[in-house]
């Protein structure tokens, strides 16, 4: 995906974090405490627990409530036993879903995705059906405005980056792409660059996009947004390629 249409969703998906802070807040204590009980509490050997963690200062989640989450998973002060789930499904024009989720109930999220899929258009999968589209990668975003392509380039040919996609347009951004394992590595060697980074996380990158425009882009973010405000969901990927311009109109 261009790095100008990847920028355009990532400040969407900022835009409505900020609109449901709490909720926010909610899937990032669980997924904390779900990674705390599988691998300890300690950050610094738990590397999915260190992940959660930084999802969870990225959302601006204060360092109490991120303790209080680290104590819970780790059975300092009890806690709930939370399942890795995964559904898959589709949305208009044939777009790929593949979503993420932590429950304690295994019925209960497999209804809610169901009943989210069928009330807004779109069609439930089968296991398999389209995890295999999307790869597991480490991604940073830096904005454009913010530093220049030689900076770049050297942090990530230096690092060890799969891959680096240039930004369209002044108001694009740079995508980092980097195997999972190398994630960490890239992000400090960012960091330590003095580059501002806009975004980053471990996430499903679709190998081949669909570009999809008009209702079709306001029925598939219905389906996203139903999915993502359901408590169980942690995160909802998908292969579309939407415009700034198709974005900004569902959005107004």
């Amino acid at each position: 995906m261009a790095g100008h249409s990847k920028w355009a969703n990532i400040k969407h998906r900022k835009a409505a974090v900020d609109k449901k802070r709490g909720k926010i807040w909610s899937k990032c204590s669980r997924a904390i405490m779900a990674a705390a009980r599988q691998g300890g509490g300690d950050p610094t050997t738990n590397l999915p627990l260190r992940y959660a963690i930084d999802e969870a200062k990225a959302a601006n989640m204060p360092k109490d409530t991120i303790q209080r989450a680290v104590d819970k998973g780790a059975g300092n002060t009890g806690g709930e036993n939370f399942e890795e789930m995964t559904y898959e499904g589709y949305g208009p024009s044939g777009v790929a879903l593949y979503i993420e989720a932590l429950t304690d109930n295994r019925a209960r999220t497999a209804g809610d995705v169901r009943t989210i899929f069928s009330k807004k258009g779109g069609s439930i999968g089968n296991p398999g059906s389209v995890a295999f589209m999307f790869q597991s990668k480490g991604q940073i975003i830096v904005d454009a405005s913010t530093t220049n392509e030689e900076t770049v380039m050297n942090a990530a040919l230096e690092a060890g980056a799969d891959d680096v996609q240039e930004p369209e347009g002044e108001d694009g951004a740079w995508v980092i792409l980097t195997d999972p394992t190398a994630f960490l590595t890239v992000r400090e060697a960012f960091e330590g660059a003095g580059i501002e980074i806009a975004d980053a996380e471990i996430t499903k990158i679709p190998d081949n996009t669909v570009a999809i425009t008009g209702d079709d882009v306001r029925k598939l973010l219905n389906i996203v947004e139903a999915l993502e405000d359901c408590d169980d969901v942690q995160k909802v990927h998908h292969n579309a390629e939407i415009s700034e311009e198709d974005l900004a109109a569902y959005e107004g």
